[in-house]
Formats: C-alpha cells, sequence, structure tokens
C-alpha cells in the first residue's frame, strides 16, 4: 500500500505530485496513464496515452470520488494525473462566505 506523503514522478513528462489520500484499492498513482515513479529511483521512460494529455497545474489538487486518491501536483506536466486508467478530476477551491 502506498503511503500519504509519497513523492511520485512521471516517465511521461516532467509532471510531480505528493499523495495526500491512498487510494482504497491496489495500484500506483499514473500521470498520462503510465505509473508514476518513486522521487530517487529509476525509471524507464514511457509513451503518454491517447486522450490523457490535458496537463496538471502546480499546487492544484486532483482526486478520485470512487477510488479515495488524491494527489498534490508539485512540477506541472502535459500528462494528466490519474488511477486506475482513469484521469483524476480537479478539486475546486471552496467559496468563501462573503464578509459584508
Amino acid at each position: 500500500m502506498i503511503k500519504p506523503g509519497s513523492r511520485w514522478k512521471s516517465r511521461v513528462c516532467t509532471a510531480e505530485a505528493v499523495l495526500i489520500r491512498p487510494p482504497k484499492s491496489e495500484g500506483l498513482p499514473q500521470c498520462g496513464g503510465v505509473d508514476m515513479a518513486p522521487v530517487g529511483e529509476e525509471a524507464a521512460p514511457a509513451d503518454m496515452q491517447p486522450g490523457l494529455d490535458q496537463g496538471c497545474v502546480v499546487g492544484k489538487r486532483y482526486r478520485s470520488e470512487a477510488t479515495g486518491i488524491e494527489l498534490l501536483c508539485t512540477k506541472a506536466g502535459q500528462g494528466s494525473l490519474g488511477f486506475a486508467g482513469a484521469a483524476l478530476d480537479p478539486v475546486e477551491a471552496k467559496k468563501l462566505p462573503s464578509s459584508d
């Protein structure tokens, strides 16, 4: 099982992410449809899967309600962050009440 706080790097682009919440099932975070590698480990480059090239933005959180995984993008890239072959949804900032 992967642990919260673990750092991951893409094998298809420059993206990096930190795991905020682990998934409910076994598997690794993905970028561009390819499993990411732990930061500090050598990993063979791979080709991005079609349709998973929407990119990721630094400082943005990405999550999947179905699998429970949540990632924080720490370095932008061209690949979409994902899990189990599906792209994660960007988390929208909560609206604060106005202080009129």
